[in-house]
């Protein structure tokens, strides 16, 4: 089959123009454009425009990166669930997108779509898709899970029922630390090595997964944005921004990927939060909100109903 590769960048390149003009005018601030290109002697080949907004209004940090990449050889972190692929050849194109806030009261957020295709000689590509966002709050408030769940679910359920659940439970499974026996955050939905649908339909999911992002994220910051919030509240988001630091640097495939393929660092690493704390032994107060963000929110929940 032949991929249309200009048909993908313009989504990619598209939704990322969509997101960073939202959130720059809602910020206050512009994101600074920084357009990248691999030199010829690097293990891993392309280019891609890095947009970071930091120091605003209501983003302490964030980044949203396009990136559109091939290499000789799949590294570990992308055959782990397709050993079968080891050793092909690979492009890659996708966006992702990282929100630190300033406020605590505010959630991070996270979302990525993109495509793979492996390629061998003599043997037809395999491609596939993947992505899907996920919310960490500090300070938890169940109409803010509901909404995003919910609009998770819209973006997705025109292409089966059956695939918000199987997207949730994928995040829920996903986005968890082991060694901390916690999750990351509220979870939402996460695909990857998605071909269920065939390539038009399973790119048009895709597609409908990047373009609800706004939906469903924008609501809860213009919520929360303004909220007055103390020196100890800021104090335990930077705590629990440690553990999102720990995830993207023992887990996250994206992470481990373009590390270990020779991937720009800088646009790697822009995920991770401005400032972040590690304390040891701390434990919140009981019937605190802090404590029960541990103990409800961080739970797996049927936020829908």
């Amino acid at each position: 089959m032949t991929i249309n590769k200009q048909e993908l960048k313009n989504f990619f390149w598209g939704l990322q123009d969509e997101i960073t003009k939202a959130v720059s005018a809602f910020d206050g601030n512009p994101f600074i454009e920084d357009i990248w290109e691999k030199p010829a002697n690097s293990p891993l080949l392309g280019s891609g425009r890095s947009m970071i907004l930091e120091n605003g209004n209501f983003l302490e940090r964030g980044g949203v990166a396009f990136s559109e990449v091939s290499g000789q050889k799949l590294p570990p972190s992308a055959t782990a669930n397709r050993p079968e692929l080891a050793g092909r050849s690979f492009e890659a194109m996708g966006m992702s997108l990282v929100f630190h806030p300033i406020n605590p009261k505010v959630p991070t957020v996270h979302m990525n779509v993109r495509c793979f295709v492996a390629t061998k000689e003599e043997e037809e590509p395999v491609w596939w898709f993947g992505g899907g966002m996920d919310l960490t709050p500090y300070y938890g408030d169940e109409s803010d899970c509901i909404h995003f769940h919910h609009t998770c679910q819209k973006a997705i359920v025109g292409f089966g029922d059956h695939l918000y659940p199987q997207f949730k439970k994928n995040c829920d499974d996903y986005f968890y630390l082991k060694h901390r026996n916690e999750a990351r955050g509220i979870g939402g939905i996460f695909f990857d090595d998605f071909t269920e649908l065939g390539f038009e339909q399973s790119f048009a999911l895709t597609q409908s997964v990047g373009s609800s992002f706004l939906d469903a994220y924008l609501p809860i910051a213009k919520k929360h944005a303004k909220a007055p919030f103390t020196p100890a509240e800021k104090s335990f988001q930077e705590y629990r921004r440690g553990r999102y630091v720990e995830f993207n640097l023992v887990y996250d495939r994206g992470t481990l990927f373009g590390l270990q393929s020779g991937g720009r660092t800088e646009s790697i690493l822009m995920s991770m939060p401005p400032t972040a704390q590690w304390k040891y032994q701390w434990e919140a107060a009981e019937h605190s909100p802090e404590k029960r963000l541990t103990d409800y929110f961080l739970q797996p929940q049927d936020w829908l109903k």
